[in-house]
């Protein structure tokens, strides 16, 4: 049983490490200096690797961890209207994508707002 234990932590402990290599791209938003920005976080195998978003290439800074910080403004500009996800690529020294995934937006991000006029408001 307890070489079956030390098998078992071995192997997590090999496995770990991918699983976190893996990750996911993920988006949320925040506050930057143009206002309010898009946050963009990756990995990548290198930090020579471009990344990419919906197919331009943006500045991102960090080693294999990376982020991005995009303007929601630039971000309505190359993405389509309500949309709900961008396509991220990491892209090596070639030009060949490495990895491509999509990132999902916040709610809401790229929906227009509707302007009221009024607003009624009965009670019961």
């Amino acid at each position: 049983m307890a070489r079956f234990s030390c098998f078992a932590l071995g192997a997590a402990l090999l496995i770990a490490p991918a699983a976190h290599a893996d990750a996911r791209p993920s988006a949320k938003l925040v506050r930057c200096a143009a206002g309010d920005c898009l946050l963009i976080r990756g990995t990548r195998s290198s930090a020579a690797q471009t990344i990419t978003i919906n197919d331009r290439i943006v500045a991102a800074s960090g080693g294999r961890g990376w982020k991005v910080r995009v303007p929601v403004a630039a971000v309505r500009g190359f993405a389509s209207p309500f949309a709900r996800t961008l396509d991220v690529a990491v892209v090596n020294a070639v030009g060949q994508v490495e990895r491509r995934e999509t990132v999902r937006l916040p709610v809401g991000l790229m929906g227009h707002t509707t302007e009221l006029a009024s607003l009624v408001v009965r009670a019961r």
